[in-house]
C-alpha cells in the first residue's frame, strides 16, 4: 500500500511540475514552429494552395473590374433606305488606292477602308455614285440617288452577314469636294453617306450623317 501511495504522490508531483511549466513549453513550441515555417518558406518547401477548378464555360472577372469582352466589327454588305426606295450592295476594299475604289463603285456602294466597321465605335463611311441622266447603262451610277431628299429622323438600315444595324438621319448637307471633310474618329457610333461622280472628280456632293440606334440578329 505504501508503495502505491508513494507512486501516486510522485505522479502528482510530476503532473504539477508539468502543469506549472506548460506556458513555457507552449512558448517554446510556437517559437520552434515559426522557425520551421520560415526555413521551409526560404527553400520553397511549403505546400501550395490547390487551384480552384473552373469549368470551360465559366467567366473569370479580373481584379481590376475591367471587362475583357472584345468587340469585333462586322463588314457591311447591304444598305436599305425605305423612304427613298434605295437598296444597294456594299463592297469592302482593303486599300485606299483610287483606281481600286473607283472600280468597286461600278458595282454599288463602297465602305471607305479606314473607316469604322459595323458595331465599332467610330464613323462608318459609305460612298456611292449618283446620276440623274435620263439614260444610264450601269445602274451602279445611281446607287445613292435621292439621299439628298432624306430628312432628320429617316431610318437607314445597314446589313452585315449576320446582323442588321439601324441608324437615324441627323443631318443632310451639300458640300464642295474641295471643302468636304468626313471625320473618321468620333466618340460614338455614326454612319456617313456621300455621293460622288468618282473618287478623283472635284464636284459638289451630298453628305448624310446618321446616328446608331440599335442592332439585332437577322432572323433565319
Amino acid at each position: 500500500m505504501k508503495k502505491l501511495v508513494d507512486s501516486t504522490v510522485r505522479l502528482i508531483r510530476v503532473g504539477t511540475q508539468i502543469y506549472a511549466k506548460k506556458l513555457s513549453f507552449f512558448g517554446v513550441f510556437v517559437f520552434v514552429f515559426f522557425c520551421l515555417v520560415m526555413i521551409l518558406g526560404t527553400f520553397d518547401l511549403l505546400p501550395e494552395t490547390p487551384p480552384i477548378p473552373v469549368s470551360s464555360g465559366t467567366a473569370i472577372a479580373l481584379a481590376t473590374g475591367v471587362s475583357t469582352k472584345i468587340v469585333t466589327g462586322e463588314l457591311p454588305v447591304k444598305i436599305r433606305i425605305p423612304t427613298i426606295n434605295l437598296m444597294a450592295i456594299i463592297a469592302n476594299p482593303t486599300t485606299t488606292d483610287t483606281e481600286v475604289l473607283d472600280r468597286e463603285l461600278l458595282s454599288g456602294a463602297v465602305r471607305y477602308p479606314t473607316s469604322a466597321k459595323l458595331g465599332e465605335t467610330g464613323n462608318v463611311v459609305l460612298f456611292g455614285h449618283s446620276s440623274y441622266l435620263p439614260i444610264v447603262g450601269n445602274q451602279a451610277y445611281k446607287t445613292f440617288n435621292g439621299i439628298q431628299k432624306l430628312v432628320i429622323g429617316d431610318v437607314i438600315t445597314v446589313y452585315s452577314s449576320n446582323m442588321t444595324y439601324t441608324y437615324q438621319v441627323r443631318n443632310v448637307t451639300k458640300e464642295s469636294a474641295n471643302d468636304a471633310f468626313v471625320s473618321l474618329q468620333i466618340s460614338g457610333r455614326a454612319l456617313t453617306l456621300a455621293t460622288c461622280d468618282s473618287f478623283g472628280a472635284k464636284t459638289d456632293r451630298f453628305v448624310v450623317i446618321a446616328d446608331f440606334v440599335e442592332s439585332h440578329a437577322i432572323s433565319s
